[in-house]
């Protein structure tokens, strides 16, 4: 994606490898995001604060994650949110 997304509450991300080599593969999650903390950190760089959503869309953990913003995509989800 070549130019930033917007980043909304409520928004659902799919983070994977291109966010952060942590979530590549099977350990990428769908997230509901709650905030974008605001302080300043790497260029391009991101901390979120969200929920993981289970494969239904149910929120299953509440989680902070480091990521570049370059690397989130938009994700759909099924079920209720």
């Amino acid at each position: 994606m070549h130019q930033h997304m917007q980043l909304h509450p409520g928004e659902v991300l799919h983070i994977g490898g291109e966010a952060s080599v942590q979530f590549a593969g099977a350990r990428a999650l769908i997230f509901r995001l709650i905030r974008v903390d605001p302080r300043s950190t790497y260029d391009g760089w991101l901390w979120l604060d969200g929920y993981v959503l289970s494969a239904t869309g149910a929120a299953v953990q509440r989680r902070r994650v480091f990521v570049r913003q370059e690397g989130l995509r938009p994700a759909a989800v099924n079920g209720p949110g």
